[in-house]
């Protein structure tokens, strides 16, 4: 991401720098409430881990795997490789990497898309985990 400098200049953006720009778009959402509101039919919770990590970790139950390189086909309501689950541009998709920052910048692709309620796990599947919600492993 280039941003707008002096005249018509583009200065380059560090990753840093471009995470906290996404992040400001959006409300990220804490393991517990994202535990909430999934439990209680608010949110669909969609996990972008590589399979290596599924297998090695675990699984979230419930949450929808759909791999990152895949994100936007499948939850895009108008496209024609999108989930069953991609109702509308008004879903509340909590978006699940490992640690938290590849979710962010999949959020914001997904706000691009006109998903304005997709938000991301702030520290991810690791945080999951660490608040001790429900894991289980790869059958």
């Amino acid at each position: 991401m280039a941003v707008s400098g002096d005249g018509d200049a583009l200065r380059p953006v560090g990753i840093d720098e471009l995470l906290e720009r996404v992040r400001s778009g959006y409300r990220r959402i804490e393991p517990r409430a994202a535990h909430e509101a999934a439990r209680d039919g608010e949110a669909l919770l969609v996990d972008i881990r590589y399979a290596a990590l599924r297998d090695r970790d675990g699984l979230i139950p419930g949450a929808l795997v759909i791999e990152r390189n895949e994100l936007e086909w499948r939850l895009d309501p108008q496209g024609s490789h999108r989930v069953p689950e991609a109702t509308g541009h008004d879903l509340r998709a909590v978006i699940i990497c490992n640690e938290g920052y590849a979710s962010s910048l999949a959020a914001a692709s997904l706000h691009q898309l006109g998903l304005r309620r997709a938000t991301d796990l702030v520290g991810g599947f690791q945080a999951w985990r660490a608040a001790g919600l429900p894991v289980e492993p790869v059958a």
